[in-house]
């Protein structure tokens, strides 16, 4: 589906601009979110001359139109998406400070790139060599954080490193992860899910018979969790995304989307042996008054001896371990990976974008 400049009127000078990546109107105010991570408010001006009843009813009427779906005190929640726009309409019964509009751009390009992560502190070289040959080496990810922190971007980032010849499936229920468009020529297939017709848990089920090599959710909420874990145990690689504020957190997280107390005791220990490496995103405010996103933490679970061990490997943005237990080296050194904290496949790309300079 495609939205045309008409459909956003007044909205569109945001959404036309290429560094603004979230368009939100509250009923009262419009607030935007660009590519340097500053959240700021449209001039209230502009807002109260153009952002009028009318146009919001006319906005909203357009888009049920499109997706062929009411709105109203019944139906208080419309959603669309476009190749590369998320829309989400709240009504005013559920919205008490009046009828609410999110717009959130999902492009199908990377932003971070191995240079611009060490340039602006994402991350430093060695953090990521080791994640980039933790991708190479076929460990299961997830990376974590708060709303908006950047999780996707992260997971964009890193599947582009894997390997070429890798299948990979993504299955999501808001198209974001565009994985065939940032990485043209490699096999995937991408999945839509349906909650009403085909679920997380049905997309899973379905792509292992797929002959996938890796599989990729966009964000584990549910219950769904559960099957990714089994299909992570068959051998099948994944990375996947979800809302915590530290790494160590990540198996309690899992074990409360489970349906049954049952669920969580059998899968406790197998968190452990799926999961390898866990990722935390957070933001923190320069000298100069922006805000950026980094790596806060990286964290390895292991389950070695009838134990569950989580090992941080980062810390504070900084690396807190450079030597790693023979369990983790021996994945490392199936890809011939001798160091985890150098990656050929780093030093080439930073080669290169050095001598184009």
């Amino acid at each position: 589906m495609e939205l045309g400049r008409e459909y956003f009127g007044p909205l569109w000078k945001f959404i036309s601009n290429d560094e603004i990546t979230d368009v939100d109107y509250n009923g009262r105010e419009v607030w935007l979110t660009n590519i340097y991570n500053d959240r700021f408010k449209a001039s209230q001006s502009y807002v109260d001359e153009n952002m009028t009843p009318a146009f919001v009813e006319q906005f909203t009427q357009r888009i049920s139109n499109v997706v062929s779906k009411q709105f109203n005190k019944r139906s208080p929640e419309l959603e669309a998406e476009t190749s590369e726009l998320r829309v989400t309409v709240l009504h005013e019964s559920v919205a008490r400070s009046g009828r609410s509009i999110s717009i959130r751009k999902t492009p199908p390009v990377i932003r971070i790139s191995a240079q611009n992560a060490i340039e602006e502190n994402y991350c430093t070289r060695e953090i990521l060599s080791l994640l980039v040959n933790c991708v190479i080496a076929g460990m299961n990810f997830i990376f974590c954080g708060m709303p908006g922190i950047g999780k996707t971007e992260c997971v964009k980032f890193f599947s582009q490193y894997i390997p070429g010849n890798e299948r990979v499936i993504t299955i999501e229920d808001t198209m974001e992860l565009r994985y065939s468009a940032t990485n043209p020529g490699k096999d995937c297939i991408e999945m839509r899910v349906d909650g009403d017709t085909f679920s997380y848990a049905d997309a899973i089920k379905a792509s292992l018979r797929l002959n996938p090599n890796w599989l990729m959710l966009s964000e584990a909420r549910s219950k769904e969790v559960k099957y990714l874990l089994e299909s992570w145990s068959t051998g099948v690689r994944g990375m996947t995304t979800l809302h915590t504020d530290d790494v160590r957190n990540i198996p309690d997280r899992i074990l409360n989307m489970l349906e049954t107390r049952v669920d969580a005791d059998r899968l406790e220990n197998d968190i452990y042996q799926a999961v390898d490496v866990g990722v935390l995103i957070r933001k923190r405010r320069a000298e100069d008054g922006t805000v950026c996103r980094y790596i806060d933490q990286v964290c390895f679970f292991m389950r070695e001896k009838g134990e569950n061990r989580t090992l941080m490997a980062v810390q504070d943005g900084r690396l807190a371990k450079r030597e790693f237990p023979a369990q983790i080296m021996h994945k490392f050194a199936r890809r011939q990976i001798d160091d985890p904290l150098v990656c050929t496949e780093v030093e080439r790309e930073l080669s290169e974008k050095g001598a184009r300079r």
